[in-house]
C-alpha cells in the first residue's frame, strides 16, 4: 500500500525535510532502494552508503539529517521509525472471515465474530476462539482452549487442551503448545514413571511464537509467557517456566524446567538455561551462553565451558573460579622477588 510521505509523517510522527507528496512504494535497505522506496540509518558506520544511496527517502537521526538534501524523516530512533513504516505499507493480508470446507468445530466450541477457521483445522469441545482470530488450516485447538481476539494461527499450530492464549497473538507453523513436561520419577528397577503434566500453558496478550517452538504445560502449576514476549523458531521451553514480559529470545535457546525469566531480558541465540533458577529483569544473555546459576543483577552474562567428563570438569571449574585470586598472588609474588633482586644487588 503505496503512501505519500506527508502521511507517514503525520500518521507516525517524526520531523519531514523534503517533499510531502513523495510517493513511497515500499521499504528497502540503503544500497538495495530505489527511488519509490525509503531506507534508514542507525549506524552511523553506514553513512558512506547514505552519500552512495538511490534510496527516494531515507529515516534519519536529527544529528544525520544535517546538510542532507533529499526527502528525510528526522526521528530519534531511525530503526523502530523504518518498522512502523514498514508495517504501514506492508499489512497482513486476512483471510475472511467464516469457517472453510473440511474444518472440523465441535458443537460446544464458541467461535467469534469474524473469526478463520482455515481448512482442516479442528476445534474442540467448549473451546473459544476469540473475535477476529485466524485459526490457520489443519491447526488444532484442543478441548477448553481459548485463543483470544485477533491472534493469529498459522497452519498447523497445535495447541493441547486447557490452554490459553492471549489477544493479539501470532504463533506461527508447526509450533506446539502445551505439551507434556518430561517429568519421570525413577524406580528402584531404574524403570521411568510417566508423572501427569497437569499444569496448563498461559500465554498474555500480543506475544509472539516461532516456527517449531515448543512451550510445554505445567506439571502441577502452569507454565507463563508474559505480555508482549516474543519467541524466536525452535525454542524449548520446559514446564513451569514463567518468561516476564516483554523478554525476547533468539533461535535454539533452551529453558529447563521451573526457571522464571524476569521482564525484558533478552536472550541470544542458542543460550541455554538449567532448571529451578531465577533471572532478574533487563538481563541480557549473549549467544551459546549456558547459564547454571540465578543472576540477580541487570547486565550482559556470557560463557560456557567445554564438555568434559564430569569429575574432571568439576576439578578445572573449582580452579578456574580462582584464577583472578591466583593472579593477584603471583603479582605479590613477583614483587616481592623484584625486592629481594633488589637487596642482593645492593
Amino acid at each position: 500500500m503505496p503512501a505519500r510521505l506527508g502521511d507517514l509523517v503525520a500518521r507516525l510522527g517524526g520531523e519531514l525535510h523534503g517533499d510531502a507528496d513523495l510517493l513511497i512504494e515500499q521499504v528497502a535497505s540503503l544500497d538495495k532502494a530505489g527511488p519509490g522506496q525509503i531506507a534508514f540509518l542507525s549506524n552511523p558506520r553506514y553513512r558512506g552508503a547514505l552519500a552512495t544511496s538511490a534510496a527516494g527517502a531515507v529515516i534519519v537521526s536529527p544529528g544525520d539529517g544535517d546538510g542532507l538534501l533529499r526527502p528525510h524523516i528526522r526521528i530519534r530512533n531511525p530503526y523502530l521509525y523504518f518498522a512502523r513504516v514498514a508495517q504501514v505499507l506492508n499489512p497482513e493480508v486476512v483471510p475472511a472471515a467464516g469457517i472453510e470446507p473440511g474444518a472440523s468445530v465441535h458443537e460446544t466450541a464458541q467461535i467469534g465474530v469474524g473469526a478463520h477457521i482455515g481448512a482442516g483445522a479442528v476445534i474442540g469441545a467448549r473451546a473459544v476462539v476469540g473475535d477476529g482470530a485466524i485459526i490457520g488450516a489443519g491447526s488444532n485447538v484442543g478441548d477448553d482452549c481459548v485463543v483470544g481476539a485477533g491472534t493469529r494461527l498459522y497452519p498447523r499450530v497445535v495447541i493441547y487442551p486447557r490452554c490459553v492464549v492471549g489477544v493479539r497473538g501470532i504463533i506461527h507453523s508447526g509450533a506446539v503448545i502445551g505439551a507434556d513436561g518430561f517429568g519421570f520419577a525413577r524406580d528402584a528397577e531404574a524403570h521411568w514413571v510417566k508423572i501427569p503434566q497437569i499444569g496448563r500453558v498461559l500465554i498474555g496478550d500480543d506475544v509472539e511464537i516461532g516456527a517449531s517452538t515448543t512451550i510445554d504445560r505445567g506439571a502441577l502449576d502452569d507454565t507463563v509467557i508474559g505480555d508482549g514476549v516474543k519467541l524466536d523458531n525452535q525454542i524449548q521451553i520446559a514446564h513451569n517456566v514463567h518468561i516476564g514480559e516483554h523478554t525476547a529470545m533468539a533461535g535454539c535457546c533452551a529453558v529447563a524446567g521451573s526457571t522464571r525469566i524476569g521482564r525484558r531480558c533478552m536472550i541470544a541465540g542458542a543460550a541455554n538455561i538449567v532448571g529451578h533458577l531465577e533471572i532478574a529483569d533487563d538481563v541480557m544473555v549473549s549467544a551459546a551462553t549456558l547459564v547454571t546459576k540465578s543472576i540477580v543483577s541487570p547486565g550482559t552474562y556470557t560463557g560456557s565451558v567445554p564438555f568434559m567428563e564430569h569429575r574432571e570438569w568439576s576439578r578445572n571449574f573449582a580452579r578456574l573460579r580462582q584464577l583472578d585470586a591466583l593472579a593477584d598472588r603471583v603479582r605479590t609474588l613477583e614483587r616481592q622477588l623484584a625486592s629481594l633482586q633488589s637487596i642482593k644487588e645492593d
